[in-house]
């Protein structure tokens, strides 16, 4: 069997408060609180879109959840708008994120991301990071129209590598993707970088560790 190893990226792969901190001094004060916010209401429209059947790109998602965070936190600035969403594209991959993929192709093991990122937008990512070389697909919502954690996304992945669920290690930072992941039948890895509570006992991770490395390998 060969194992398949696939990683969320934003958040997991990439920091997404990497565009906050980088424009902090022309934000101020508020600028972690914006980034929170920014992410949390970037997740939440896409639950809601989800939901309601109206699928939206996650580009569109982005700006509409950074216009009611700048909201929020009281800062007016069109340029700063632009720049924030400018640097979403490229966002700075963590330390470990390049060496942890190459080990696993050195290993064997097919390497991919499953996103609800739009194509586009996780290709600039991707060649940013300079991580490309490493993956064997990149598979977006965009395949299945519509945001994790419904399980036809998490479906991409057993099609695309004609694959058991149970022979898939699934990589991601948030709790609520794990959670999807593993009603899928995927074996589970969160990375819990903040150390943050657990949530959704019924639909544990296997793995809870607080960086990509070392990663867990995928038994039999």
């Amino acid at each position: 069997m060969r194992p398949h190893y696939v990683f969320d990226a934003y958040g997991t792969l990439f920091d997404v408060h990497a565009a906050a901190a980088r424009h902090r001094a022309d934000i101020g004060p508020e600028a972690d609180r914006l980034s929170q916010i920014w992410r949390t209401k970037h997740l939440e429209y896409s639950w809601i879109h989800a939901q309601t059947g109206r699928h939206t790109s996650f580009w569109e998602l982005a700006g509409r959840s950074l216009d009611y965070a700048m909201a929020a936190v009281g800062v007016e600035n069109d340029a700063l708008r632009a720049k924030l969403l400018s640097t979403y594209r490229v966002l700075d991959a963590y330390p470990e994120v390049a060496g942890v993929l190459a080990d696993l192709k050195a290993r064997g093991a097919t390497v991919s991301i499953l996103t609800n990122g739009d194509p586009d937008m996780i290709a600039d990512a991707v060649a940013s990071a300079g991580i490309g070389p490493h993956l064997d697909a990149v598979m977006t919502v965009h395949e299945a129209g519509i945001y994790k954690p419904d399980p036809r996304v998490y479906d991409l992945v057993t099609r695309r590598f004609a694959c058991r669920p149970g022979e898939v290690s699934f990589q991601s930072s948030n709790r609520w993707d794990i959670a999807g992941a593993h009603v899928a039948g995927f074996r589970t890895v969160w990375i819990n970088r903040l150390g943050l509570p657990d949530e959704y006992p019924d639909m544990p991770a296997a793995h809870v560790i607080r960086s990509l490395a070392p990663l867990p390998v995928l038994q039999d």
